[in-house]
């Protein structure tokens, strides 16, 4: 049997949190998910001069345009063992719609996010531990074109809480846009989440770094 037909043999039926009028929505951490399925909702985004794979907060802007596309995704599957389900460590979260993949969200403990340190987002107007391991971060939102305002990224936050909480973290921190009815935001700007969102999964506004950014904050213990 391939890998490839290996991987696909894991249920999506896991860790069913909402049903909708257009089916069920499920979210799994992302090594109960195939490499494939991440792939297909990661699709052609692109961020930085290329594409993501979710280290824009892991590799040093010098160092970006040393490594090439096929690294990065190298380093994400690493970091998420997708189709490992008895893998001991993972990041990120994986939501489909019945068995269609479609949505993602990176969360670790923040200090795995090297360049939020140095980042003004995270720390203005606060005076706190950087390397505090309790502290987790949602940092990216991926949701496939045709899927979006199905209440997707509002599932994603909510599981992500649970995620953390049961890998010991005290504390969940996501860096969300304010958004304003009928006021376009583009989804590049987007991924980092809205704000609606956080408060729906019971976030609370720490600190409103610039006009349109915000520091929210849920604490487990």
């Amino acid at each position: 049997m391939s890998t490839k037909e290996s991987e696909r043999q894991f249920p999506k039926s896991k860790g069913v949190v909402m049903t909708t009028t257009g089916g069920s929505i499920s979210v799994v951490p992302a090594n109960e998910a195939s490499w494939e399925d991440l792939e297909a909702v990661l699709g052609a985004a692109r961020c930085h001069s290329g594409r993501c794979y979710c280290q824009r907060y892991k590799i040093p802007v010098s160092k970006w345009n040393q490594i090439d596309d096929d690294e990065r995704a190298f380093l994400l599957r690493a970091e998420t063992n997708c189709g490992n389900p008895e893998a001991g460590t993972t990041s990120g979260l994986l939501a489909y719609l019945d068995d269609e993949p479609v949505g993602w969200c990176a969360i670790e403990p923040r200090i795995a996010y090297k360049k939020l340190s140095s980042s003004r987002v995270p720390w203005a107007g606060r005076n706190e531990d950087k390397q505090d391991e309790g502290v987790w971060a949602i940092t990216c939102f991926l949701i496939r074109n045709g899927y979006r305002r199905r209440g997707i990224t509002y599932e994603l936050t909510r599981a992500a809480v649970e995620f953390a909480r049961k890998r010991g973290a005290r504390a969940v921190e996501g860096y969300p846009m304010i958004t304003v009815p009928d006021k376009e935001i583009t989804w590049g700007e987007l991924h980092v989440g809205s704000r609606n969102a956080f408060a729906a999964a019971g976030f609370r506004e720490v600190t409103r770094p610039t006009e349109r950014r915000v520091v929210m904050r849920l604490d487990l213990e």
